[in-house]
């Protein structure tokens, strides 16, 4: 588990996280999110889309992001403040998500780091963004 001050962060620096989507992870985050969309939940209609399978909720992939930044880079105790997210590729059930995160910009005086967020399957984005965080 990361843990970094400030001073430690310099432009430049990874890591990442992966997690493998599954069954369990779509229905959960659906009963959390109240999000019932029924191309994640219901096979039947999700073969019917342009996806012609379920796909994962693109906030579930997006959290994994969260879950990079407060356990590697930066690590435990940093605050978020800010993320944009472009959604380029769907999740699918069982896929594997790499979560890369990389060190943009750090201002030491206000201890405000961004950083870009990647997460994607494979060789394929599937979402790009950068997040800004604030470390204590």
């Amino acid at each position: 588990m990361g843990s970094y001050s400030i001073d430690d962060l310099k432009v430049g620096m990874s890591d990442y996280i992966q997690k493998t989507v599954t069954e369990a992870d779509v229905v959960l985050f659906a009963g959390v999110s109240g999000d019932f969309n029924p191309v994640h939940i219901d096979e039947e209609y999700a073969k019917k889309s342009i996806f012609k399978t379920r796909i994962a909720h693109g906030m579930l992939s997006a959290g994994f992001i969260s879950a990079a930044l407060s356990t590697k880079l930066p690590g435990p105790g940093c605050i978020y403040l800010a993320q944009n997210l472009k959604f380029k590729a769907p999740v699918k059930i069982n896929d594997t998500v790499k979560t890369t995160l990389t060190i943009l910009d750090v201002n030491v005086k206000r201890k405000i780091v961004k950083i870009e967020t990647i997460c994607s399957v494979g060789d394929t984005k599937v979402i790009v963004g950068e997040a800004t965080v604030m470390m204590q």
